[in-house]
């Protein structure tokens, strides 16, 4: 009898903002949604709120993906140290490397519309526009290091 191949590993990605109820909720519903499980994918809060904001929720559903499960979490240190990618959004949050950590950290400094006065639904558009164009040229990079 021979020994069946171990599964093929998938890269895997942790999304970190402060509150992990907008961005880096936003981040991990659109990679869910453009990878169709060819990556693992997590998201968590340096300091995580109460609720996913609505806002948020509203406009990654436009784009086909959806957040509205979501609960925001804790960064887990053993997740963040077995994650390939931590991408942190914003300049706010703040991740620090753990010990033995196998993956890099990225932070990508995203579209703040609200400091050219754009509010409300415009501005979460454009946020998440900005995030899922990272989020496609993030897993175009990451599949194509796994093939």
């Amino acid at each position: 009898m021979s020994t069946p191949n171990p599964a093929p590993s998938i890269p895997s990605v942790l999304f970190v903002c402060v509150k992990n109820g907008g961005k880096s909720q936003i981040a991990a519903a659109l990679m869910e949604a453009h990878a169709a499980g060819a990556v693992e994918v997590h998201s968590a809060g340096t300091r995580p709120g109460t609720a996913i904001n609505a806002l948020s929720a509203e406009v990654v559903a436009e784009a086909g993906a959806d957040m509205s499960a979501g609960s925001p979490t804790p960064i887990d240190p053993v997740l963040l140290a077995r994650v390939d990618r931590v991408v942190v959004l914003g300049n706010e949050a703040v991740v620090d490397p753990v010990p033995g950590m196998a993956g890099t950290i990225t932070t990508w400094i995203t579209d703040e519309p609200s400091e050219r006065g754009i509010e409300g639904v415009e501005r979460m558009r454009l946020v998440r526009d900005d995030i899922d164009r990272r989020v496609r040229e993030l897993l175009a990079e990451i599949t194509a290091e796994e093939t």
